[in-house]
């Protein structure tokens, strides 16, 4: 397997901030690279699953930080660290670098409890109800258009013919489906609308959200298929964990004194 180059860039770039040792990789026009960041950027690379640890590997690392010592000192020596831009941008890395340090300090102090993700999955569960829907819609701009339709449609027009006219250009081809889906994946209003009908029937008023006013039909119901546990714990855990450190940030905001 042959090492990428711009992956190996972005493991360099991970650890550039690794300590050093006296115990040096080389010396550079008299500027030692410490044998640890060879070390550094090697773990990086294998925890990433890229490649094994190997001679060829250091060999290839060992390389590049010698190639990047060298850039680095040329662009010094040109004056490359005094332009505004790279001032900037050498800023907003030391700010991301030592944010995501805190960021994994706080998540490593405040873990996701298994009481949290069950109750999180059981909201869930109950949000999206035992019933799965297939529903069908049209869409018209104005609420007479609607109530035309309806009466299209009581005469004896197929659903599937009207929905051509429909606004909602993503399923007018195809017969206004909206496939199979649980009502909390709709507006309350549009749901509220269908979960009264019949298997087969339309609403007999326009029901409006924000979108315009819609006709919809209920083709069919069936027992919802929600995951387990076990198959969302790992989305759910993620989403509680981005939710405090959210919740922390905003409150580390709230405190500052922001003029």
């Amino acid at each position: 397997m042959t090492f990428k180059p711009a992956r190996l860039l972005l493991a360099l770039i991970a650890v550039a901030a690794a300590p050093a040792f006296a115990q040096n990789l080389a010396v550079v026009n008299g500027k030692a690279i410490p044998s640890s960041r060879l070390d550094a950027v090697v773990k990086q690379v294998v925890a990433q699953g890229q490649q094994p640890d190997s001679p060829q590997l250091r060999e290839a690392v060992k390389k590049d930080l010698i190639s990047r010592e060298v850039l680095m000192q040329e662009a010094l020596k040109q004056g490359y660290d005094k332009n505004t831009d790279v001032k900037a941008q050498l800023e907003n890395a030391r700010q991301a670098i030592v944010i995501n340090a805190l960021a994994r300090d706080f998540v490593a102090k405040n873990p996701v409890k298994d009481a949290d993700i069950k109750a999180e999955y059981d909201k869930f569960k109950a949000q999206a109800g035992d019933k799965e829907y297939h529903v069908r819609h049209i869409l018209f701009a104005t609420d007479a258009d609607a109530k035309a339709g309806i009466v299209k449609l009581k005469a004896g027009t197929k659903f599937e013919e009207l929905a051509k006219q429909s606004k909602d250009q993503g399923t007018a081809n195809n017969g206004g489906d909206l496939d199979w889906a649980v009502p909390s994946s709709f507006p309350k209003e549009f749901s509220d609308a269908f979960v009264k009908l019949q298997k087969g029937a339309i609403t007999d008023t326009p029901v409006q959200t924000a979108n315009g006013f819609h006709v919809i039909k209920l083709d069919d119901t069936r027992a919802a298929k929600i995951p387990t546990l076990e198959e969302v714990k790992p989305q759910i855990s993620e989403t509680l964990q981005q939710r405090k450190l959210q919740a922390f940030q905003d409150e580390m905001v709230k405190k500052a004194k922001v003029q």
